[in-house]
């Protein structure tokens, strides 16, 4: 069974990405700031790269969370990932 975990720590989440071949992305039409996403390198119109200070400043600025798996269910390399909303512990 393949385990999501989450985190906020902006080397975890970079080192995530940049491992899966990675590059760090927000939707085009989004307007300021965006919506933000990771970028594998197929091609998708509706994304553009951004630099990792950017995503960052909207990562934090939006107080959002990554949550990822490092594995899928069979053992394989996962590239799962979702921007979620941080929660109040």
């Amino acid at each position: 069974m393949s385990k999501s975990v989450q985190t906020t720590d902006h080397k975890e989440i970079q080192s995530w990405i940049e491992e899966r071949g990675g590059h760090p992305a927000r939707v085009k039409a989004s307007g300021e700031g965006g919506i933000l996403r990771v970028d594998f390198g197929e091609p998708e119109e509706s994304l553009e790269q951004i630099g990792w200070d950017d995503f960052f400043s909207i990562f934090d600025e939006n107080e959002l969370c990554f949550l990822y798996q490092e594995e899928t269910s069979s053992g394989g390399t996962s590239r799962f990932n979702k921007f979620v909303s941080r929660t109040n512990d």
